[in-house]
Parts: C-alpha cells; sequence; structure tokens
C-alpha cells in the first residue's frame, strides 16, 4: 500500500475549495467574493462546528483573553469559519447583540474579514466570520520562523490597512478596538485583512484598547472614550511596527524621528530592501498619525493618497511575498492525542505519548518473543531492544536509531513500534526521509494502525510535501474513528 494514498478520496480533497453551500438547502444566498450573507445561527450548529467549543480549536495567537476567546471551525456545508465567543456580561440583551452584529454584517469588502454570523442563545453571545488561513501579523512581523516580512510586503500591508479604514469609514462603522498586529490577519492567499470583530459597538467591552498604555490614544487615555481619529493614531502604531519589527513606544519613535536617527528606527533584516525615500516617506506619516492632538492627525484619505504610490510590485501574489506554501486547514474532529500532536508538528508531545503507549498496540508481540527457545541469541536481542528503549527514553535519539537498527537486523518479523521508534528519533535528527520509510514500513506491519499514518503525515510535513501530510492525518483520524467504535461495539 503506497504512503501516498488516500483512503478518504470520498470526501472533499484537502487541496480544493470546500463547496459552497446550497441555497436551497441551507436557507443561504451567496453575496460577491463567495460571501455567505448574514444570518443567526442556532447555537448547536456553531458547538457542531467547533467540537463544543474544544481547547483543541481555540485559535491561537488571536490577541484575545477569556471570555472573549476565537475558535475555529467547520460549518456543515464545509466552509471554515472563525467564531469569537463573548461573555453573556458584554452583551447582557441578545437583541442589542443581534441587532449590531447585523449591522456589521452589511459591512462587505475583500480588505475585511467579513462577517458571516452571530448566534445569541441563552448566555452565549458568538460571532461568525470569514477564517483567515495564515495567522496574524503579530506572527508574521515579531514571531516570523523562516522568513522576515519583506519590505514590500510591509508597504502592502499598510495599503490594505487604509483601503480596510476607507470602507469602513464610508460605510460610517467605526472601528471601537484598537488597531494593531493581533487585528490584522492574513487570508488563505496571504493577503491582510482588518478583522471586523473591532466593528462591534460595545460599552462593556469596548475598554478592550491595549492594556500597555504607551500604544493607546491619548485622548481614550483623557475620556475613555474613542473618537474618530483614534483609530488614526492606532495606525501609526501599526506603522512603526511594520518599520522596526518591534514594538517600539510612539514617545520614543517620535524621539528618534525628530533627532533624524532613522537607522535605529528601522528592522535591520530590511537592510538593502527599500529606497531611502521610500522609508523616510513612511516614516513621516507614522509621526503624523501619532500626533498627540487628534485635530492635528491626516484623515484616511490622505493616508491613502500617501500609501499607495509606494506599492512597487503589485503583481507579485502576496503567498509569495511572504514565502507562504497555499496549504489546506485541518480540522482535529477526530483526532487522538497523538494525531493532535502531529497536526502541530509537537515533536516532543509525540515522543511523550509514544513512551506512554509502549508496545500496547502490537498485543502479544512480547510474549511470542519469550516463548521462543531460549538461547543466548534471544537475550542479546532483547538486551538491545532494551538499551534502544532507554535511549529513546532518554532522548538519545542518536543511540536510539544504533541500537533500534541493531535490534530489527535480529528480527525475522519486526514489530511496527519499533520502526515508529526509530521513525520519530530520524526526525528528532534530522533525517526526515529516513523516517518516513519506517513509518511506511511500520504501516507494512499494520496496515490499519493509526500511529504509522500520523508518523508518515510528519516526516512528509518535514519533507515540504504539505498536501500528501494532510492526506496522511485524514487517514490517520479515519481509523482512530474506526478503533473508536470497534471498542464501543
Amino acid at each position: 500500500m503506497g504512503c501516498f494514498q488516500s483512503k478518504t478520496s470520498h470526501l472533499t480533497s484537502p487541496d480544493q475549495d470546500p463547496p459552497l453551500p446550497d441555497p436551497a438547502a441551507h436557507g443561504e444566498e451567496e453575496e460577491e467574493h463567495g460571501v455567505p450573507a448574514f444570518k443567526v445561527f442556532a447555537l448547536a450548529d456553531l458547538q457542531a462546528a467547533t467540537n463544543s467549543f474544544s481547547s483543541t480549536y481555540i485559535v491561537s495567537e488571536s490577541g484575545e483573553k477569556a471570555p472573549n476567546v476565537v475558535y475555529r471551525g467547520k460549518l456543515r456545508n464545509n466552509r471554515l469559519v472563525a467564531v469569537k465567543r463573548f461573555s453573556k456580561q458584554s452583551w447582557p440583551d441578545p437583541s442589542q447583540f443581534v441587532t449590531e452584529a447585523s449591522g456589521v454584517g452589511k459591512v462587505r469588502h475583500k480588505r475585511l474579514v467579513n462577517l458571516i454570523g452571530c448566534c445569541a442563545e441563552g448566555d452565549e453571545r458568538l460571532l461568525v466570520a470569514e477564517y483567515m488561513h495564515n495567522d496574524t501579523l503579530s506572527k508574521h512581523l515579531f514571531h516570523w520562523e523562516k522568513q522576515p516580512l519583506p519590505w514590500e510586503m510591509r508597504l502592502r500591508i499598510a495599503y490594505y490597512i487604509v483601503q480596510a479604514l476607507d470602507h469602513c469609514n464610508i460605510e460610517n462603522r467605526k472601528i471601537y478596538h484598537d488597531l494593531n498586529a493581533y487585528r490584522v490577519l492574513f487570508d488563505e492567499d496571504g493577503d491582510p485583512r482588518l478583522s471586523s470583530f473591532g466593528l462591534m459597538k460595545n460599552s462593556r467591552d469596548g475598554k478592550s484598547y491595549s492594556t500597555n498604555l504607551a500604544y493607546t490614544p491619548p485622548e481614550f487615555l483623557r475620556t475613555g472614550r474613542v473618537i474618530p481619529e483614534s483609530v488614526i493614531y492606532s495606525y501609526g502604531t501599526v506603522l512603526l511596527d511594520l518599520l522596526s519589527g518591534k514594538h517600539i513606544p510612539p514617545s520614543h519613535a517620535l524621539d528618534l524621528i525628530r533627532g533624524k536617527n532613522l537607522l535605529l528606527l528601522m528592522d535591520s533584516s530590511l537592510e538593502g530592501q527599500y529606497a531611502n525615500e521610500d522609508a523616510t516617506e513612511l516614516v513621516e506619516l507614522a509621526s503624523k498619525c501619532l500626533q498627540f492632538e487628534a485635530r492635528d492627525r491626516p484623515d484616511i484619505k490622505f493616508l491613502l493618497s500617501a500609501v499607495e504610490p509606494l506599492q512597487k510590485q503589485t503583481e507579485v501574489a502576496s503567498h509569495a511575498l511572504m514565502g507562504l506554501t497555499k496549504t489546506p486547514v485541518v480540522l482535529p474532529t477526530n483526532f487522538s492525542p497523538l494525531g493532535m500532536a502531529c497536526a502541530k508538528m509537537d515533536l516532543t508531545a509525540v515522543h511523550d505519548i509514544l513512551l506512554k503507549t509502549g508496545y500496547k498496540d502490537e498485543e502479544g508481540a512480547e510474549n511470542e518473543l519469550s516463548f521462543q527457545e531460549w538461547t543466548q541469541q534471544v537475550q542479546d536481542m532483547l538486551n538491545v531492544k532494551r538499551f534502544a528503549d532507554i535511549a529513546f527514553r532518554d532522548k538519545d535519539f542518536k543511540n536510539a536509531v544504533d541500537y533500534y537498527s541493531k535490534f530489527l537486523s535480529m528480527m525475522s518479523v519486526p514489530p511496527g513500534t519499533v520502526f515508529v521508534r526509530r521513525a520519530l528519533s530520524y526526525l528528532m535528527i534530522g533525517q526526515p526521509e529516513l523516517a518516513l520509510r519506517d513509518a511506511m514500513q511500520a504501516q507494512v506491519c499494520m496496515p490499519e494502525w493509526p500511529t504509522a499514518f500520523y508518523m508518515q503525515a510528519l516526516a512528509l510535513s518535514k519533507l515540504g510535501m504539505e498536501t500528501d501530510a494532510q492526506d496522511m492525518l485524514n487517514d490517520g483520524a479515519t481509523f482512530d474513528a474506526k478503533k473508536q467504535n470497534s471498542w464501543r461495539g
């Protein structure tokens, strides 16, 4: 059985767009850009979409604090969504919540994370928006793993955010949250979008402006109220983030700007990527936005006219600029803890789970060995396996590979668990090709063993074969579910 063969071919392929809902079946009408019309969801639908608001569905690094948590989910029509969960105390009146959400739901734009629904049943207050596949600006700007954001992408982010603000201004929708790097998200194509959650007017939750007073608009500190110019100040702080690649208090940044110390302000990773006049233009724009008096800040039309001419590589797709691979999102509906760890590429968690599981997935394998004729050869074999397991337990993965290899060479019918353990050891020492070979061999030993598929997924992901890795995760989840059903039976 080839390792790339998916047993879930009857399901929607993960590299295809999910099917759009059938208006006749679901009562939805599709709007422009494939965004469904706003609707009020039943609580049961959103519970099903988020696996009863499972903690494993919480969107990491969302910038939200409990109880205002954001979950990812999948609706019955396979549409991926983000679900924001408020406390009842934030919105005591359910009708007011639905009315406000419906108003925000009418605002549609390609630069916004569009709101597509809400729910207000019992104590639940939930907003449903488009799902953004590629994390937040905070993640890509401050916590990047492969490459820092290139200069041209930073200019595009600055421009797209202003386009979103301009549309909100035209629609007479104010921003009631601070605009920051958490509230800019990237869609499947890598295009930045402004979260629509911040359009919800709520006096109780509206004080969720930055807890870091250095980044809060001065007028909000004085009066506790948001005015139209407040979002301009917040936009200025985002420009500082884009310029510097780190959090710089506006007061310190303005001191650098006044002292003409622009090099100290700029992100050193951008060296050689920008023209000095373009950087100077963006720095001066940030300075204008950060003026203490609201009346001294520019309006949004001015921002548009200032940022648009800085766009130089408009023909290059955002995901290409960012070095992103367009990969599908897999929701862990049927994943075991091991499947979840593999989906998250958490090798440490995988190691812990394999240690706890031991060899119990191979019932009888140890007994068969112990009942063999007791010879010195068998004793040597058991000693080698014991040394291998000790090395694996102690995270001495190089020696684990050596001992497991010796043990496998001594066995006429090698156990699949040993192949899996050696596969993880290979991954830990940076040899994913050999790990994939062992994971495939484990599948040969036990054709319907979820662990073998999950380990293949890990190795394939390390090799950059994301679509095949997602297939293996799906296969593992399928066999996990089959095993669970057989236990229940």
